[in-house]
């Protein structure tokens, strides 16, 4: 930690992970999504993992749910994305697969919140668009965000963009992370990588610092 002009800048992965200072951030692990990608099952466990480290060191926690609207209430863009997504040519053929009380929208059952952490519903694919994580990390001083879970290459980049935009400093844990494209994932980790704003780390890593905060 480095101080200038009054200010704490906290520059590596070791000094931004703190409880006090540090919140988690588990995106989109659904039951509709984790089968999804090849690798969901093995995804699935290091989430688990991280996230008994992190409730084990008082992190807060926070999750996500992607969110279909009904189609009476889906506009063009809506629509448009339903088509790329679902690779139909007519707005007709399109679906809704994550509606609020479908199975598939709600979280796998391996990972339920405990009555302390709170679940962000979303439209879009950053976490912070449109849902309360901006005011609730601020709130609570918050100053780096983890993050885990799926897809990186769809939501999660755009996620850890749109926190360093608000000061918020991205950790994300990349081996933790699930894609379906490996090659897109890839290239957004290298695009995090080379704009400097984002730590990239392993679940290793992010465990054994935890342990330093374990409660009894």
């Amino acid at each position: 930690m480095t101080m200038h002009n009054g200010i704490e800048i906290f520059s590596t992965v070791q000094e931004l992970v703190h409880p006090q200072r540090t919140a988690l951030l588990v995106y989109d692990m659904q039951v509709g999504i984790v089968p999804q990608i090849p690798d969901g099952p093995a995804i699935l466990s290091k989430v688990q993992k991280l996230l008994k480290a992190t409730r084990r060191a008082g992190i807060r926690t926070i999750f996500t749910r992607h969110m279909s609207l009904p189609l009476e209430l889906m506009g063009a863009f809506q629509y448009r994305m339903a088509m790329a997504w679902q690779r139909k040519q007519s707005p007709a053929e399109v679906s809704s697969p994550f509606l609020r009380d479908s199975p598939g929208f709600q979280l796998v059952p391996e990972l339920q919140p405990l009555p302390s952490e709170a679940i962000f519903d979303k439209l879009a694919m950053s976490a912070f668009e449109g849902t309360p994580l901006q005011f609730t990390l601020r709130d609570c001083g918050i100053r780096s965000l983890i993050l885990a879970g799926i897809a990186l290459e769809i939501g999660i980049e755009p996620t850890c963009r749109q926190a360093a935009d608000l000061g918020i400093i991205p950790i994300l844990v990349r081996d933790a992370c699930g894609a379906g494209n490996a090659e897109a994932a890839d290239q957004c980790v290298a695009t995090l990588e080379h704009m400097g704003d984002t730590i990239v780390t392993d679940l290793m890593t992010i465990t054994e610092l935890l342990t330093n905060y374990h409660r009894q």
